[in-house]
């Protein structure tokens, strides 16, 4: 790189100004890291896991799904991290929870945000078994 070049690129590094985080972007960010998490099968509460199954009926299976289950609240370089999962049955819930914040907590840390917390209801034990027929 010749020497103009480099002047030029440390002017730009030397601008001042902020930077934001959306709510949003800490959201997916979550829910990745949740989803990693073996023994989380779903994430979001039971109106939101319906509207879910009837989007994917109608072919718009990934609407919504980025954020669904989780939201976040940042505060200048810090985030608050609410999540609501359905985990598999017979597994421990503390072991699962613990292991959702600590790579809930590590992936947005990754990002450059401090995690004050990592807010966690389990909303329901998904069994395996066979669907419940229907009327």
């Amino acid at each position: 790189m010749d020497h103009e070049a480099t002047q030029e690129l440390t002017r730009a590094a030397a601008v001042g100004g902020t930077t934001q985080v959306s709510d949003e972007v800490v959201e997916k960010i979550a829910v990745t890291a949740a989803r990693a998490v073996p023994g989380v099968v779903e994430l979001g509460g039971d109106v939101a896991r319906f509207v879910n199954a009837v989007l994917d009926r109608v072919g718009l299976d990934q609407v919504g799904d980025a954020r669904r289950g989780c939201s976040a609240h940042v505060t200048g370089d810090a985030a608050v991290v609410n999540l609501v999962l359905v985990i598999q049955a017979g597994r421990p819930v503390p072991e699962i929870t613990g292991e959702v914040r600590a790579r809930v907590t590590e992936a947005v840390e990754a990002h450059g945000l401090r995690v004050d917390e990592v807010n966690i209801r389990v909303d329901d034990v998904a069994t395996g078994g066979p669907a419940a027929p229907t009327a």
